[in-house]
């Protein structure tokens, strides 16, 4: 059955799939915000990331769906199933799995952390705490991708954020960010699995009513000091108000072949990031998917057989090349970037490990790609797709990201046939728009004491 989706008055789409099949007796919810690291307010980077984990509260107070103060993820463990939640730089998605004649409570208590939201200083004092191990314990790959995209695309935030911001972060401030990005009209609410479609929505309609009328009230009020305000002082602050980071990234998009060196990151080994903008997923989804079949060209086989190759004059140790936001493609809305990360053999300089990599570059856009080489790359990237499109958390996020960040996206259904229609002609040119574009290079240098 295809997905239904509703839109709530107040204005939260509601996006419905009956998938018995495969989701008997369970159902995934999934709850989509469009706020993530670029909507973090200046000198408070991290901001998304905290609200992120205050959602999951451990305290309750009066008049709350968990007055006890179990917390979301016990009432959810409780019933048997499980919830987690991540943030990105354009979105943060909440995901939960119950079993399905619990679903009515996992959406009640899905609006009741959202009409329940008042962490305590104390609260947010031990969440930044949190926050700042999983800074430290982050991988090098997800710091070499934030430095390639911001260097592109300047303004742009990683999902994190920094412990010296967040340091001295207030309740206020925090609250003041949930109820600006917080809103219905800035959400989708996706439910996949063993489920009634009619009933999901009555219930959501029900449970989701103070959410939707928060929201409402909020846009009045907007509505009537607007209305309320002088002519000319409207257009003065229309004139003057800056852009947000994403009409800014995309009006000044990289658009020359200019290569962006960036300040050197620490590494265990020498070695080197390159990273390319990729194409706008929804209005350039062919190049955007030959992309994708590129990147598995070169980190499936060419390159591995350089770095195998290394004696013979090659100097590259390794290699790996991602597409899309940290490796995930078509998880994030454009600006979204590929990213090659080259070990160094000892003696070999930046800008030969560079010259290696637009060599290969060079190679496949002189192609084409022999069809069995071809082949063989869109068929790992299906198979990666029918995995994880069979899991029902990821399917409830893929419908909510496809809704809130890819308008007019065919949705994850029409993929397999899109990336069987990829040709090596247009894996050819996805290479030539690499060699042509923007590039950012990155040095990966041991610090001292480290192996290199």
């Amino acid at each position: 059955m295809s997905p239904s989706v509703t839109v709530l008055p107040g204005g939260l789409r509601v996006c419905v799939e009956s998938v018995p099949q495969y989701g008997r007796g369970l159902a995934a919810v999934a709850l989509t915000v469009a706020a993530g690291g670029d909507d973090d307010p200046a000198g408070r980077h991290g901001t998304a990331h905290l609200v992120e984990h205050l959602m999951f509260p451990r305290s309750g107070r009066e008049g709350s769906a968990d007055p006890a103060g179990e917390g979301y993820a016990a009432l959810v463990a409780g019933a048997g199933g499980v919830c987690n939640a991540e943030t990105h730089r354009d979105h943060t998605v909440f995901h939960t799995t119950v079993p399905a004649e619990l679903l009515p409570d996992a959406l009640a208590w899905e609006a009741g952390r959202l009409l329940g939201f008042a962490p305590t200083e104390d609260v947010i004092r031990t969440e930044t705490d949190v926050i700042g191990e999983e800074i430290r314990g982050a991988g090098d790959a997800g710091r070499y991708w934030e430095s390639a995209l911001g260097a592109l695309y300047p303004g742009s935030r990683d999902s994190f954020g920094t412990t010296a911001e967040l340091a001295g972060i207030t309740a206020g401030e925090v609250e003041a960010f949930f109820r600006a990005h917080y809103t219905a009209p800035r959400m989708v609410l996706s439910v996949v699995g063993d489920v009634d479609p009619a009933r999901v929505v009555a219930v959501v309609r029900e449970v989701f009513a103070g959410v939707v009328r928060t929201a409402e009230e909020a846009r009045a009020a907007e509505e009537a000091r607007v209305a309320g305000a002088v002519r000319t002082a409207e257009e003065t602050r229309a004139a003057e108000a800056p852009r947000t980071a994403r009409e800014t990234r995309a009006a000044e998009a990289p658009r020359a072949a200019t290569e962006i060196r960036t300040a050197p990151l620490p590494a265990a080994r020498p070695g080197v990031a390159v990273g390319h903008p990729l194409p706008d997923p929804v209005a350039e989804r062919p190049a955007y998917l030959a992309q994708a079949v590129l990147a598995q060209v070169l980190g499936r086989s060419r390159l591995p057989a350089l770095a195998r190759s290394a004696r013979d004059g090659h100097r590259l140790t390794s290699a790996t090349v991602t597409c899309g936001y940290h490796g995930q493609w078509l998880a994030s809305a454009a600006p979204d970037l590929t990213l090659a990360v080259l070990g160094r053999a000892p003696g070999t300089e930046v800008g030969a490990a560079v010259d290696i990599w637009r060599s290969v570059l060079r190679a496949v856009a002189d192609g084409p790609l022999p069809e069995a080489e071809h082949r063989r790359a869109v068929n790992s990237l299906l198979v990666a797709w029918h995995r994880q499109d069979d899991s029902l958390p990821t399917r409830a996020v893929a419908l909510g990201r496809d809704a809130l960040l890819l308008p007019g996206s065919a949705g994850p259904d029409a993929l397999p046939a899109a990336l069987r229609r990829t040709t090596p002609a247009e894996v050819a040119a996805a290479a030539r728009a690499l060699l042509e574009g923007p590039v950012t290079v990155t040095e990966l240098a041991p610090q001292k004491g480290t192996v290199g």
